[in-house]
């Protein structure tokens, strides 16, 4: 997968994210030719230790959002290492941050103070609620946040009660929505010349996240109830146990409906009245549940839901995560990247000409510190006094 002629190709990135939105990000724009320099603090990105699994040092989790990088130790801290940093910004085009609010403005960093010396900078600051605002200021985490905006509310069933999500869809959307901004920015830098601050919180990405529950809210006035796997506004519409893997099954309108009780052998449903129409079904949900749970109770559910989608309706089996890896539509997308020991789930941005791809393998710790130093002007004897004074960490801070 490894490619050239990438879309984003001359695109400089300094990187001072950690954890998982921000280098979720970079990671994207990296895959597609971005230059992204990985600024660590002298302690690495804390997620090197959340494992396991990890491979040597490092923990999966931090390879699965940071390859395509290059990495640098710097301590921000002591004013030598903003002036590093100042050098690395000389050409620039995107800066992305996720420090406590009023952190990098502490230091003489802040967007305010370096647009005046770095006009077209496009300035990316992630934070877990922003600036502003009751709980402007404060930290966030994914299942935190996502929590607080409603996700747990309407994840699970009724008992045993709120559930979080089993993914970090907080931080993933949260990293969406910087390349969307970063995007932007640049492209309305064309046309004025100017970089700007762009600001993504993680409350907001939660927040946008919930629709339709928050738009029915507003109509209705009622708060959404717990459906478990069902879904909330259609029926027939989720998780159905078969003799192998349960399936989960879409339908999305009155037609599909008569074509799935065609498909299941049960045509005199899609001409009940109880079930004519979406409303009908959700007033009697329990009941056509429960006909189509007995009607599938001895199919095989990968082969049943490949026929039902040959047919042009919507279903799936539920796979965990070795088959889902292992299936032969993953291995035909070629969507899973590796190089030696590296496996990753590749980018899902499939562009034509410049697909971009895997170009190296996630970086050690400070891996790249003498070969961005060198390429901003520092010689081999600045290199060490700054080693030296641990200005520049090469090994990780305990």
């Amino acid at each position: 997968m490894t490619m050239s002629g990438r879309a984003l190709d001359g695109l400089k990135v300094i990187d001072l994210s950690r954890v998982l939105g921000g280098p979720f990000a970079t990671q994207l724009l990296a895959d597609h030719g971005a230059d992204v320099i990985k600024v660590e603090p002298p302690q690495g990105d804390e997620v090197r230790d959340w494992g396991p699994p990890f491979h040597e040092e490092d923990a999966a989790y931090f390879l699965g959002i940071n390859r395509n990088k290059r990495s640098i130790g710097l301590d921000l801290t002591q004013p030598e290492g903003r002036e590093v940093l100042l050098k690395l910004l000389t050409d620039a085009d995107v800066l992305i941050e996720n420090f406590k609010p009023g952190s990098m403005e502490a230091w003489g960093i802040g967007y305010d103070q370096l647009k005046e010396c770095f006009p077209r900078l496009i300035y990316c600051k992630v934070s877990g609620f922003g600036a502003d605002g009751p709980l402007g200021g404060f930290p966030g985490y994914d299942s935190v946040v996502g929590g607080m905006v409603g996700h747990a509310s309407v994840n699970g069933a009724d008992e045993p009660g709120p559930m979080r999500l089993g993914l970090p869809v907080v931080d993933i959307s949260t990293g969406l929505y910087c390349v969307n901004g970063i995007l932007l920015a640049a492209f309305e830098r064309v046309r004025s010349g100017k970089g700007q601050f762009l600001e993504i919180t993680l409350y907001d990405a939660a927040m946008s996240l919930m629709h339709p529950h928050f738009t029915n809210f507003f109509m209705s006035g009622k708060v959404t109830k717990r459906t478990g796997n069902q879904h909330a506004s259609l029926v027939p519409y989720g998780m159905f146990p078969t003799r192998t893997v349960p399936v989960m099954l879409g339908v999305g309108n009155d037609k599909a409906f008569r074509k799935l009780c065609d498909a299941i052998g049960r045509p005199e449903l899609g001409r009940d009245p109880r079930f004519a129409t979406n409303g009908d079904r959700q007033t009697n949900r329990v009941a056509l549940n429960e006909l189509i749970t007995e009607r599938l109770s001895d199919v095989d559910g990968e082969a049943f839901a490949l026929d039902l989608l040959r047919a042009g309706l919507v279903c799936g089996p539920v796979l965990d995560t070795k088959q889902a890896a292992e299936s032969e539509h993953t291995k035909a997308r070629g969507i899973i990247y590796e190089d030696d020991w590296y496996r990753g789930i590749g980018t899902p941005i499939r562009l034509q000409r410049t697909p971009g791809g895997l170009k190296s393998k996630p970086p050690k710790f400070s891996q790249h510190a003498r070969e961005v130093l060198s390429e901003h002007g520092f010689d081999s004897t600045a290199i060490d006094q700054l080693t030296e004074t641990g200005v520049v960490a090469t090994s990780r801070r305990k």
